[in-house]
């Protein structure tokens, strides 16, 4: 029997007492691979506004600022942190990095190049793509959704106050995903149109812009340079569109996967903090083990003070007054400990994030072993965008090492790390906006 090939249906659901239960992705829904044959490699990007609390050492507050004490593999997590003790193993706290384009723009700007490392100035707001839609370009096809954007405010945002860190290939912002209940709907929901009617809609849709694209070939060649070149930028974009399209058609006879709604609590909402980030990291975490994608992206809170709904948070571990203006006070008498005390409440909801990839089995290891996981801030001190808090996790059987506390000079770009983060995912790659290479100190 050890020489047969084997199929499991991704569909295939444990049923009883009238509850169905999704099985994780296991060996046999591998598209027919044989159990040794290739993992899924996975990329989550977490990003949270405002900086952290940064007390010199030797001060009596230190204990509350955000980066380690110590270096290499010495050294100590303080408070904010110390949630991710248990993890130890399984991340890397990295200082010093930064994106040097966003190093002077306006402290309220950088969420929108965390994930791009593009320069925005002057009257030029063009973004570029971000890591996550890149690396979707590439695998995107293989999941029923090349990715997932999710952000506590929802929607897009303005320009240097957007609310998503997605970007596409021409800079567009990716729309957000902020109600738990309409991300499991898109992720899980079986929908109100039948599947004749949905198909019929995507017949329709694509014969369209079959005749769209005909059409334009007899169009260009009455055009100009200058038009042309506007052609060419809009038929790119319907060609985008062409493809989701197809992408539509592929999946729509496979049945999503069978989740029981009860598994994450979709009737919270923003106003109750801790049960709204667990449940945004509960669909994260099924997203993943179902295979529905391998691309996520959450942003807890935009940069733009007052306006992010992530602002009021800080509330419900009883500080008062609002994160952005905790950020302010970090470096006020008893200042470190407020914002230190709400980066330990984040750090909570990381951990608990973590310890799921982590506590569940796939192959030769574990979800988190074949995931690469970004979580950290464009900001190091509120307003300064220089020597960015940031924790790199997972990915150990990607050929990622860790249990070190790692500083580099300013001389390294952070999109050293996206490069390094897309090699292991097999994503190909020579630059990534500035970087200048990979990052040998990360790799096994």
């Amino acid at each position: 029997m050890s020489g047969q090939s084997w199929k499991i249906s991704r569909r295939t659901c444990l049923q009883g007492l009238g509850v169905s239960l999704a099985l994780p992705l296991l060996d046999g829904m591998l598209h027919g691979a044989a159990p040794t044959g290739p993992r899924p490699r996975r990329l989550c990007c977490v990003y949270f506004p405002f900086g952290v609390a940064m007390p010199k050492d030797g001060t009596p507050n230190r204990q509350w600022g955000w980066f380690p004490q110590g270096e290499g593999a010495d050294y100590e997590l303080t408070n904010p942190l110390k949630p991710l003790e248990p993890l130890r193993k399984q991340l890397t706290v990295l200082g010093g990095l930064s994106h040097p384009n966003g190093r002077k723009m306006g402290g309220h700007d950088t969420g929108d190049t965390f994930l791009t490392g593009a320069r925005l100035s002057g009257s030029n707001f063009a973004n570029t793509i971000s890591i996550d839609q890149y690396a979707a370009g590439h695998v995107g096809d293989q999941t029923r959704f090349p990715s997932l954007t999710l952000s506590s405010d929802g929607g897009v945002g303005e320009p240097t106050r957007s609310t998503t860190l997605s970007f596409t290939r021409s800079g567009r912002p990716v729309p957000a995903l902020a109600s738990p209940q309409q991300i499991f709907d898109r992720l899980f929901g079986k929908g109100d149109s039948s599947t004749k009617a949905q198909r019929r809609n995507l017949e329709n849709s694509s014969s369209l812009l079959d005749l769209l694209l005909e059409n334009s070939r007899s169009l260009k060649r009455r055009l100009g340079t200058r038009d042309r070149k506007k052609l060419d930028d809009y038929l790119a974009s319907v060609r985008a569109v062409e493809k989701r399209v197809q992408q539509s058609q592929k999946w729509l006879n496979i049945p999503k996967p069978d989740i029981d709604p009860r598994s994450v609590n979709l009737d919270v909402d923003q106003k109750a903090p801790r049960e709204y980030l667990r449940a945004m990291y509960d669909l994260m975490f099924l997203a993943l083990q179902t295979d529905t994608t391998r691309m996520t992206t959450y942003m807890i809170g935009q940069v733009a003070g007052a306006t992010t709904i992530a602002n009021a948070f800080p509330a419900c571990i009883g500080l008062k007054g609002n994160w952005h203006g905790l950020a302010h006070a970090a470096g006020k008498k008893g200042g470190a400990a407020n914002l230190g005390r709400f980066d330990q409440f984040l750090a909570e909801q990381f951990g608990y994030f973590l310890g799921r990839l982590q506590s569940t089995r796939e192959g030769d290891g574990t979800l988190l072993d074949h995931t690469i996981v970004l979580y950290g801030s464009s900001n190091s001190r509120t307003h300064q965008n220089r020597n960015y808090p940031l924790i790199v996790a997972g990915g150990n059987r990607l050929g990622l090492k860790h249990g070190h506390y790692r500083r580099f000079g300013a001389d390294v770009p952070l999109s050293n790390l996206f490069v390094t983060m897309l090699d292991r995912l097999g994503i190909p790659v020579e630059r990534f906006a500035d970087s200048t290479g990979e990052m040998s100190e990360l790799l096994a």
